[in-house]
């Protein structure tokens, strides 16, 4: 009979809080005023990931202040983002107060952000255990594997659902392994990064689904081009 594999949650801090900060009220507050509703939207769902998944550990991400190596690669990223009201920013501490109550470990790597964190831990540990990521941001669906799920909103920030990869192939047509060269057609609007002129996501999908990778898409464009 095989071992059990224990369970690693790790939690996205950053996009929980603003995913909770746009679906509830920021009137949610303190008798002394302060505003407490992204705060208690990510309590929430880690309470809950915390009941469902029942993890043997759990570690708690977050960004740190300042550019990243991507800011270094193309300055364009994250440019346009409007910046969030101070409300928001101010809820971060308390965040990081809960983490700690509850014996979680917060981690930050300046240049870096929680995104590459969360895929450096599930790299690393997934040969071990079995890793859930809990989030706000599909971006980590690419991570998704035998041993690596995704547990995040489906509606507001009350019903959770799970990814496996049979889930994300059901949504995308296409395999974790694939949301990369999926996200490099299409680009990422909330990023400022641009996709390929024309494509489009059902494009992108398209291509993606027939040519496997964007290495099979410039190889079939190079053929095409050496036999015109």
């Amino acid at each position: 009979m095989a071992k059990k594999r224990k369970k690693l949650l790790v939690v996205d801090a950053l996009a929980l809080l603003h995913r909770s900060w746009h679906a509830i009220p920021p009137t949610m507050k303190t008798k002394d005023g302060e505003v407490v509703n992204a705060v208690y939207g990510v309590t929430s769902a880690l309470l809950k990931a915390l009941k469902d998944v029942k993890p043997t550990y759990a570690v708690m991400t977050f960004d740190e202040k300042g550019p990243t190596f991507r800011n270094k690669m193309y300055k364009e990223y994250k440019a346009h983002r409007e910046k969030k009201p101070d409300e928001l920013y101010a809820q971060i501490p308390r965040v990081k107060e809960i983490s700690e109550a509850l014996g979680i470990p917060a981690i930050g790597i300046q240049g870096f952000e929680a995104d590459d964190v969360i895929g450096t831990l599930s790299e690393k540990f997934k040969s071990e255990t079995e890793v859930v990521i809990l989030t706000g941001d599909l971006d980590t669906l690419q991570l998704v594997d035998d041993h690596v799920s995704v547990y995040t909103f489906k509606h507001g920030v009350k019903e959770m659902f799970t990814y496996d990869e049979a889930a994300v192939v059901d949504r995308y047509e296409l395999v974790p392994d694939q949301m990369i060269d999926y996200k490099a057609l299409r680009g990422d609007p909330s990023d400022n990064i641009p996709g390929v002129a024309g494509i489009g996501e059902k494009g992108a999908i398209n291509l993606i689904k027939e040519f496997k990778t964007l290495e099979g898409v410039y190889e079939f464009l190079e053929k095409e081009t050496d036999e015109a």
